[in-house]
């Protein structure tokens, strides 16, 4: 699980991307601002994998990558 909570872009596009290098069936992200998500789906769909969030309780958003 990358958690990218408290982090402004482009940090949290990158700690996605080094956790996409080693190809991995799924990747999930925690982070806190809707910009976040919409730049981690853009990678995703960049990259091949398939992208859902869902909004926690607290706030935060939990992005799951799936190829």
């Amino acid at each position: 699980m990358v958690d990218a909570r408290g982090l402004s872009c482009p940090v949290p596009v990158k700690m996605t991307l080094d956790e996409l290098k080693s190809d991995p069936k799924e990747v999930k992200v925690l982070v806190d601002a809707m910009v976040c998500v919409e730049n981690i789906s853009r990678l995703a769909d960049s990259r091949g994998y398939s992208f859902e969030y869902k909004e926690t309780d607290e706030g935060d958003y939990r992005i799951t990558l799936k190829k």
